[in-house]
C-alpha cells in the first residue's frame, strides 16, 4: 500500500498576492508621473474566454490561445494577428472527423476551445490544439500566424476531443541538429481506445513531413503512449487524468496531473464520491518505450492542513535568497505550484490555497528512493491505476 506523505512544507503565503488570470488580461505600466497605466486586451465575443497565454522569450510577442481564435499581441496588448479557428460544423461523436470521411451524425455549430499553445524556438512556429474534429493541431508561423500544416489524415493526429481547458498540456523535447519530439498528456473522456491519456509524437523540422504527429514509436509490441486501461474505468467509470503543467529539467520529462483515486476492489460510479490527487509523473527524453515512467503523490502541508487538489504550477531558478534557504544554486530549477485544500471538489475548489515550492533535486531524490525502495521489494512501480 502507497503511504501518502506531504513533500514538503508550505511557505507562508498572504492570499492577496495570488492572482488569476480572468478573461481579460492586464498590462501594467509606469507614467511619466510614476502612475501605473493599464492596457486591456477583450476578444471580439465575450463568451470567447482565453484559455492559454505564452510570451515569446526573444521578441516579446504576447500569443493568446482562445475559444474560436489564437491571438498575436505586442508586449502592450496591441493586436496584430487574429487567427480564426472556429465555430465550425461537428459532432463529438463523428470519428474520424468529418474533414477526413463524411459523418451521417447530426451536425451543430461547434466552438474550437484551445487547449494547447506552446512556442517552438527552433523552427519559429507555433503549436495550437483544439477540441474540434477530435483534437486535432495546427503549426502556424510565428510572424503572422499563417498556417503551416494542419494534420488531420491518420488517428495519431486526434488528440482528444475534450472541450474543457486544463486537461492537456505539452513538452517539446529537442537535441541539437535533430528533429523534435512532443510530449503530450491529456483527458480522454471515456474514449481510451481513441485516444492515449500520455504520447510521445514526432515533431520533424519540415512541416509538410509525413510523420507529423506519429508516435514517435509504434508497433503490435510496443509503443509511445499509455492507455487508460478498461478494467479502470469499469471500476471508476468517471475515471480520467487532467494534466495541469509539464516541463523538461534535465535528462526527463514531467507532468503534474490530477485525478480520481482507485481504491482497490471499491466500485465508484458517481463522480460525487470521487476523490481527487495530485500526482507528479518522471519520463526519461530518450525513453520512446516509457519504460522509466514513474509517478508519486505530489502535494504539501501547511500548519496541519494537507493541500492535495494541484490548480497551477510554473518552473523558474530561484533568486539568491530561496537557492540559501533549500541549499541549491541559483541554476537549479524550482517548481512552484498552487493547490487547494482537501481532495472532493476538485472542479470547484475551495478558495483555501497554498503556494508550494519543490527544488526539482528534492523530487527527483524522492524518486530515486521510490526506485531504490521498489528494488529492494518495497511498493512497485506499476501504474496505480
Amino acid at each position: 500500500m502507497e503511504q501518502r506523505r506531504p513533500w514538503s512544507r508550505a511557505p507562508e503565503v498572504d492570499s492577496r498576492s495570488v492572482v488569476l488570470l480572468s478573461v481579460v488580461w492586464v498590462l501594467l505600466a509606469p507614467t511619466a508621473a510614476g502612475m501605473p497605466q493599464f492596457s486591456t486586451f477583450h476578444s471580439e465575443n465575450r463568451d470567447w474566454t482565453f484559455n492559454h497565454l505564452t510570451v515569446h522569450r526573444g521578441t516579446g510577442a504576447v500569443y493568446v490561445g482562445a475559444i474560436n481564435r489564437v491571438y498575436k499581441l505586442t508586449g502592450n496588448l496591441t493586436i496584430q494577428v487574429a487567427h480564426k479557428t472556429g465555430p465550425e460544423e461537428d459532432n463529438k461523436s463523428c470519428y474520424p472527423p468529418l474533414i477526413v470521411q463524411p459523418c451521417s451524425e447530426v451536425l451543430t455549430l461547434t466552438n474550437n476551445v484551445n487547449k494547447l499553445l506552446i512556442i517552438d524556438y527552433s523552427e519559429n512556429r507555433l503549436l495550437a490544439c483544439g477540441s474540434l474534429y477530435q483534437g486535432v493541431c495546427k503549426l502556424l508561423r510565428l510572424d503572422d500566424l499563417f498556417i503551416l500544416v494542419e494534420p488531420s489524415h491518420k488517428k495519431e493526429h486526434y488528440l482528444s476531443s475534450v472541450n474543457k481547458t486544463g486537461t492537456m498540456y505539452g513538452v517539446i523535447v529537442r537535441s541539437e541538429g535533430e528533429d523534435g519530439k512532443l510530449f503530450i498528456g491529456t483527458a480522454v473522456d471515456g474514449k481510451q481506445d481513441y485516444f492515449p491519456t500520455l504520447s510521445s509524437r514526432k515533431l520533424p523540422r519540415d512541416p509538410e513531413s509525413s510523420a507529423m504527429l506519429d508516435y514517435e514509436l509504434h508497433s503490435d509490441f510496443v509503443s509511445s503512449l499509455i492507455k487508460i486501461p478498461s478494467d479502470t474505468l469499469a471500476l471508476v467509470s468517471h475515471f480520467d487524468i487532467f494534466y495541469i503543467y509539464g516541463f523538461a529539467s534535465g535528462g526527463f520529462v514531467y507532468f503534474l496531473t490530477v485525478q480520481p483515486e482507485t481504491p482497490e476492489g471499491v466500485a465508484i460510479n458517481s463522480a460525487g464520491d470521487l476523490f481527487y490527487t495530485s500526482r507528479i509523473v518522471r519520463l526519461c527524453k530518450d525513453d520512446p518505450k516509457f519504460h522509466s515512467y514513474v509517478s508519486l503523490p505530489f502535494g504539501c502541508t501547511r500548519a496541519g492542513v494537507e493541500y492535495r487538489l494541484l490548480q497551477a504550477a510554473y518552473l523558474a531558478k530561484p533568486g539568491d535568497s530561496l537557492a540559501q534557504a533549500f541549499n541549491i544554486t541559483s541554476q537549479d530549477d524550482v517548481l512552484f505550484a498552487i493547490f487547494s485544500k482537501g481532495q472532493k471538489q476538485y472542479h470547484h475548489p475551495p478558495d483555501d490555497s497554498a503556494l508550494c515550492a519543490f527544488p526539482i533535486r528534492a523530487i527527483n531524490l524522492q524518486i530515486k528512493e521510490r526506485l531504490q525502495s521498489c528494488y529492494q521489494g518495497e511498493g512497485n512501480l506499476e501504474l496505480n491505476w
